[in-house]
Formats: C-alpha cells, sequence, structure tokens
C-alpha cells in the first residue's frame, strides 16, 4: 500500500523520512482559515483530516498522512509571523511564558475509508528573554515562516528552559510516535518494512 503524505512542507517530509518508508507527497487544497469560534484543538483535528481527505482523490489504494499545527499562547492563537517585526512581536509575548503547540494528525486509508485522528500536545516555556536577544535570533536563524517566530530544530532550542510532552517531534509538525502507532492500526509495521 502506498504511503501518501499530504503536505509541502519540508519540515513534515524530513521527519516522514526518518520512518525509512517509501513516500509521496501531494498537495493539499484546503482552506485553512478557522470556523467562528473553532476551538485550536478542533481546528487542527478538522484541516489534518481535510488535507488527507483533499488528497485521497487521486490516490485509491493508500494510507494518507495529514497533519496540521497550532501555536497556543495564553488563548491566542500564533500563526506564522510572515515578517521581521511579527515575528519579534510573537517573541515579545512568548517571553517567560508557555507556549504549546497542537499539532493534528490524520491517517487516511483511501482504499477502506478508515479515518483516524488525533491532536498531540507539546509545550515549551520560553527563557525571559531580552529585545536583543529576540533581534539576535531573528537575524540569525528567520523563522519567519514558522508557527511561534522559532525553529526548535535550529538555534530556537536556545530560546526554551524547558520542552514538556510526548513527542518533540509534534512540536516541528509530525508526531512520529503516534504516527507510527496509527500505521501499525492499517497493518504498516515501519520496523517490519
Amino acid at each position: 500500500m502506498q504511503l501518501v503524505l499530504a503536505s509541502t512542507s519540508p519540515y513534515r517530509r524530513a521527519l516522514l523520512e526518518r520512518l525509512g518508508l517509501p513516500f509521496v507527497t501531494a498537495t493539499p487544497d484546503t482552506d485553512e482559515n478557522p470556523l467562528e469560534n473553532e476551538t485550536p484543538d478542533a481546528l487542527v483535528a478538522r484541516l489534518s483530516e481535510a488535507k488527507a481527505r483533499a488528497v485521497a482523490t487521486q490516490f485509491s489504494d493508500a494510507l494518507i498522512i495529514g497533519s496540521d499545527q497550532v501555536a497556543v499562547l495564553g488563548n491566542q492563537a500564533l500563526g506564522k509571523p510572515g515578517n521581521h517585526e511579527k515575528a519579534i512581536q510573537q517573541l515579545q509575548a512568548a517571553s517567560g511564558r508557555r507556549v504549546t503547540f497542537l499539532t493534528g494528525l490524520c491517517l487516511l486509508n483511501s482504499k477502506t475509508g478508515s479515518c483516524h485522528v488525533t491532536v498531540v500536545p507539546f509545550s515549551v516555556v520560553f527563557r525571559p528573554l531580552s529585545n536583543t536577544q529576540i533581534e539576535q535570533y531573528l537575524l540569525r536563524e528567520k523563522p519567519y515562516h514558522c508557527a511561534g517566530s522559532f525553529k526548535s530544530e535550529g538555534l530556537g532550542i536556545s530560546l526554551f528552559e524547558k520542552m514538556e510532552g510526548d513527542d518533540p517531534n509534534a512540536l516541528i509538525g509530525l508526531p512520529l510516535i503516534q504516527l507510527t502507532t496509527l500505521l501499525a492500526t492499517e497493518g504498516m509495521d515501519v520496523l517490519a518494512s
């Protein structure tokens, strides 16, 4: 059975490559805007499944992986900053505080219609950061396309006091521990492949 990653994210692709399974990627055409009064958990669960279903029409006998992520600070969702000024604002707001990343994961069997959806949380506690530290970090790493304005797999790790959660891969965008479990429920044993 073919394995399909419904994502064009280079970070998710690199994570999935760690499992050593052959896979292809496909671009999901989905509207990622939140629904009115939609909670962050519900948003990432819905979008993960929507991404998997969006590419299912192209693959009749495949296990399709959809994933989506949102960062939450207090009650506010943090998106991708897109520019330097917004990244400064995000990191100033996160300084000395906990940010929880919610990563939605969907595994859809396009042959049987079986669909598994879960949300995996992972939190980081930021060190108190000075404006100079924030500026230096952003100039060095330029994480403007990353939710929360940092890359934990790079220099962003220096921004944290601690990390809390079951799967650090969830922070980067694809919870491999849970994915391995879901693949096994669909008959794909990562270690037997």
